[in-house]
């Protein structure tokens, strides 16, 4: 690297010296020719030597250092020198097969957003924007007005003329207060046009997310969403901020630069009557502007990709944080601090590689649009001011000239930074791309899971569906449990269950038991079969760690309704003491002393109380169906039984998945799964069950000390030198067949 730039250096600088030759003998040719000519160029021969060598010099240094960057550039990314882990060489791979760019595919997803943020013309925020435009309208007419008065002031001092002056400072304090209310309202109306884009996607977002359970199938069933909530919080908050500045950012540039060249071209006129002279500096005007157009774009990093990558990144070390937090218990009896703290080492500094090789790219860019921008601009702003003020058909007086040249500097001042904002403007529409391409993408997810259609990037598409019936009972055909990444647990499944016939799963670990609940339950899609289930609102599921939500001791026994929706089903607070005395939890009730206190409840409530939160739900509800999966392990015998003679009692049909043999009794059917992809569904024999159960119970407790024996006769034999029968069944062979030869022997002897 450091060879390279020396390289560099030195053929800079032998180029500069030969561009010094050049340029210093033609500047004498020409010295010479126009000395012996009757024609001079004034103003343009007789600059110094020095300063046309140097801008000659740096207009040289500039192109060659854009051909350099720009071979570097390429050879980097042919090279893969800038992806410096693996997860932006993913990344890379990834903008490969799908670039975010301002072409169609952009504007029609922009346009699929647009339709959602503005529903209509009667909308707040179409208000909203109309008065956001007409301050920007305002503010440019007030830009134009104030150039004048600049003018005029001057005009009234070259003129001598205090009383005017004096009027005129007057003036200008008063227009002072109306431009600085528009600056004002500008800035808040932009603000209200980005939060009402905001308010208006994330309802529509969180409406989505929260139907037909999107926010379980995006992360269990579908891989395209890695950190929803980043999605649904930060990407939607800076897509909104900046399609709202996009309005500012293009609507009063894009006025100010058509409203100022209309003025300039009217003070031009006024100044020399020649329309010539006003063509030649729009000509000026509009080839600096496509010159700084094409060389911008030209030059110009994916600043949408680079966007949307960073976005992700962040999202990662948020994700990776949050983890942390969720598992914090965990880890730390794992001790495994040092392991988390290179995760999220590695998280952070894949973020900062990336924000390091944005800041990188904008280096040459930014200097590139400030030298264009800024300096060639001010250049030929000049002279396009020069060419009225010096022409010779220009018949004003001296104060009408000054005020002109005041005004006009002051317009074109105005419009170059007009301008100037109009050519950031794609950058940042380059952004917003970004930014549209991650909500949009999201929108799709969202769709795409609503309608049933899933990707997960483990696993290969599967394409069939089975047909699912809405009845009053319970039937698999032939549906086949098959995980979300594709792993087939049981072929094919076949049962029936009606009302009141309770059943009892059973079976190794993995084998399906939960699996079967997530099918049934509509949270897993039916990949071949027919499955026949009640509605949803019929099924209440019941999991080993209840979920309990920020709320009320009351909005803990009566999740997922609300307050009005228990006062809606004529439910009062004596019903819900009566069902917290059939779980035994009367004492928390006493404990905390009001049903409105609000805690965090996870943490208030032991496991057994939280698992008995979760049967109260089930007596409040009263579904039709409960499926419960280990959801009384940790609570005691005796109320276990309680509990559930009271569901069968209030007619609760049980699917049941336990290990306790106490709750055999409650169930008629037994569906066993081998763990091997087979299962058995037959009626459940109580008797027979429990006394199998007790004679395996007895062989265990017969067959647990087999071990021990076995080593101490071990130890025996070797004490005396002999072996044993129980050790070595070949020694009882032997002597039975030593036995039988003795009596054939006497056999022999009596015949």
């Amino acid at each position: 690297g450091i060879n390279a730039e020396y390289g560099v250096f030195f053929c800079l600088k032998f180029l500069q010296q030969l561009f010094y030759n050049l340029i210093y003998r033609y500047t004498n040719l020409i010295q010479t020719k126009t000395q012996n000519s009757k024609f001079k160029m004034q103003g343009v021969i007789s600059l110094p030597k020095n300063n046309l060598l140097r801008g000659a010099t740096a207009t040289c240094v500039i192109v060659i250092g854009i051909s350099i960057y720009r071979s570097l550039k390429a050879a980097r990314i042919r090279s893969g020198f800038r992806m410096s882990s693996p997860e932006l060489q993913q990344l890379e791979q990834q903008k490969a097969k799908k670039k975010v760019a301002v072409n169609r595919e952009f504007f029609k997803k922009l346009h699929k957003l647009l339709k959602i943020v503005i529903p209509g013309i009667r909308s707040k925020e179409f208000l909203y924007l109309l008065f956001h435009t007409m301050a920007l309208f305002a503010r440019t007419f007030l830009s134009i007005y104030v150039a004048n008065l600049d003018g005029y002031v001057i005009k009234t001092l070259i003129s001598k003329r205090p009383d005017l002056f004096a009027r005129s400072l007057v003036t200008w304090i008063g227009i002072a207060i109306p431009a600085t209310y528009i600056n004002s309202m500008i800035r808040y109306l932009e603000s209200k046009v980005a939060l009402s884009f905001r308010t208006r996607l994330t309802q529509y977002l969180h409406e989505s997310y929260m139907t037909n359970q999107t926010y379980y199938r995006i992360t269990n069933l579908d891989g395209r969403l890695a950190n929803p909530d980043q999605c649904l919080t930060e990407d939607v908050s800076r897509f909104s901020a900046m399609l709202a500045h996009i309005h500012s950012q293009i609507s009063k540039p894009l006025l100010d630069a058509v409203l100022m060249s209309l003025a300039l071209l009217r003070i031009g006129y006024d100044q020399t009557k020649s329309v010539k002279a006003n063509f030649i500096g729009v000509g000026i005007g509009g080839g600096v502007v496509a010159i700084t157009a094409l060389t911008l774009k030209a030059i110009s990093p994916p600043f949408g990709q680079m966007a949307a990558a960073q976005t992700k990144f962040e999202g990662k070390l948020r994700f990776t944080h949050s983890r942390v937090i969720t598992h914090a218990e965990e880890i730390a009896f794992y001790s495994g601090h040092a392991t988390e703290l290179n995760t999220l080492n590695q998280a952070y500094n894949s973020l900062e590689t990336h924000l390091d090789s944005i800041y990188q790219a904008r280096i040459f860019y930014n200097m590139m649009e400030g030298f264009l921008m800024k300096y060639l601009w001010g250049v030929s702003g000049l002279l396009i001011i020069a060419l009225s003020a010096l022409s010779k058909e220009s018949s004003k007086e001296a104060g009408e000239r000054t005020q002109n040249l005041v005004t006009a500097r002051k317009l074109l001042a105005d419009g170059a930074d007009a301008f100037e904002r109009l050519m950031s403007s794609y950058k940042e529409v380059v952004e917003l791309a970004g930014y549209t391409s991650r909500v949009a993408e999201m929108f799709d997810v969202f769709e795409d899971v609503k309608n049933g259609r899933y990707i997960k990037h483990s696993q290969s598409a599967i394409l069939t569906r089975g047909n699912v019936i809405e009845s009053d009972f319970i039937k698999l055909e032939d549906v086949p449990v098959i995980t979300p990444n594709g792993d087939v647990i049981v072929k094919s499944l076949s049962f029936e269950i009606r009302p009141q016939m309770h059943l009892l799963v059973t079976g190794p670990n993995g084998c399906g038991k939960s699996s079967m609940f997530r099918i049934v339950g509509d949270l897993w899609p039916v990949f071949g079969g027919t499955l026949v289930r009640p509605k949803i609102k019929d099924i209440f599921y019941i999991p080993q760690k209840p979920y309990l939500s920020l709320g009320s001791l009351r909005e803990q026994l009566i999740y997922p309704d609300t307050v009005e929706d228990m006062v809606r089903k004529g439910i009062r607070d004596e019903d819900l003491e009566k069902i917290m005395d059939v779980v035994s939890l009367c004492h928390i009730l006493q404990r905390e002393g009001d049903w409105a206190v609000v805690k965090n409840w996870i943490d208030v409530l032991s496991g057994g109380e939280k698992q008995r939160i979760g049967m109260a739900r089930l007596f409040y509800h009263k579904p039709k169906y409960a499926f419960l999966d280990e959801c009384t392990s940790a609570v005691s015998i005796d109320v276990e039984g309680k509990m559930y003679q009271h569901a069968i009692d209030i007619g609760v049909t049980l699917l049941t998945v336990t290990h306790r043999p106490s709750l055999w009794k409650f169930h008629k059917y037994i569906l066993h799964f081998d763990g091997e992809g087979g299962w058995k569904f037959e009626e459940l024999n109580l008797g027979q069950r429990i006394s199998l159960k007790e004679e395996k119970t007895a062989l265990e407790a017969q067959l647990k000390d087999v071990p021990i024996k076995q080593k101490r006769l071990q130890e025996l034999c070797q004490l005396l030198d002999e072996d044993s029968i129980v050790l070595n069944p070949k020694i009882e062979q032997i002597q039975n067949d030593d036995n039988d030869n003795d009596n054939n022997d006497n056999d022999e002897q009596k015949n």
